[in-house]
């Protein structure tokens, strides 16, 4: 390890915070942060997956032990991820660095529209027999699988209003249900990734320093949360992906100045 590896480092004890936080792999901040260093989109991708196992399993360890993660939830909805996210190096086998990083830019629009304009949570259990709630949880984790590992942010983002839209979960729950969603879905997605070649030595040594330094960001952001009101935490929500957005929009900008000369 060298001073090359500090940049590494820092972003992954800040992507691990907000994997604490909001129970996302931490691909929202690691994505755009590799591309800023100019890092391709491939490669950004395949260290982003590579960390997010870091990150998943110690978070949702310090979940469990806390009592805040429901495990048979959990599993289901890992298995729905680990099979949609099979499918991830396959789909990047047919996208260029430009299309990558539209589509990312594109989610990231979506969503951070969809948390600012005020969606809120419901709050309101349904009553869903536990077919059914295992037949949501499972369909959620594969849906989820198939696109996000594809885009390098886990799907942390993503599942969360699903779970809290069909299945009523509060935000606690929910931000520990997505964290450990994130195993399955990151093992699968590494998996595939390197039988498609992405992930090769030089991502796995990134990836390793990025996914031990998000260790000790996951422990701070747990911590942090466990004080923290639902509008700060909504707040720094939205400035993560304002962050994101605006890194990704100058990666792709200059992307596409290169192609025009």
């Amino acid at each position: 390890m060298n001073f090359s590896d500090l940049p590494y480092l820092l972003i992954g004890i800040f992507s691990g915070i907000t994997s604490g936080l909001f129970g996302i792999g931490g691909g929202m901040v690691i994505v755009p942060a590799m591309l800023v260093l100019n890092e391709s989109s491939h490669h950004a991708i395949g260290i982003s997956v590579l960390q997010m196992i870091f990150a998943a399993i110690f978070g949702s360890y310090i979940n469990y032990k806390k009592k805040n993660l429901n495990i048979k939830d959990g599993i289901v909805i890992g298995l729905g991820g680990l099979l949609g996210a099979s499918f991830s190096g396959l789909l990047l086998k047919f996208l260029n660095d430009i299309s990558l990083t539209t589509i990312f830019l594109c989610v990231s629009c979506v969503f951070f529209i969809k948390y600012a304009f005020g969606v809120k949570e419901n709050a309101v259990k349904n009553e869903r027999s536990t077919l059914q709630k295992n037949i949501i949880l499972f369909i959620a984790g594969s849906f989820t699988g198939i696109f996000a590992i594809s885009l390098g942010i886990g799907g942390g983002l993503l599942i969360a209003p699903i779970l809290a839209y069909f299945l009523g979960y509060d935000s606690k729950k929910v931000v520990s249900l997505s964290l450990f969603f994130v195993i399955f879905a990151s093992i699968s997605g590494v998996l595939s990734l390197s039988t498609s070649g992405v992930i090769d030595h030089v991502v796995i040594h990134k990836g390793i320093i990025v996914g031990i330094a998000s260790m000790i960001g996951v422990f701070i952001g747990i911590k942090i949360i466990e004080k923290m009101q639902i509008s700060s935490h909504r707040k720094i929500l939205l400035c993560i992906y304002a962050l994101s957005i605006l890194g990704t929009t100058h990666s792709l900008l200059k992307k596409l100045a290169i192609i025009s000369f």
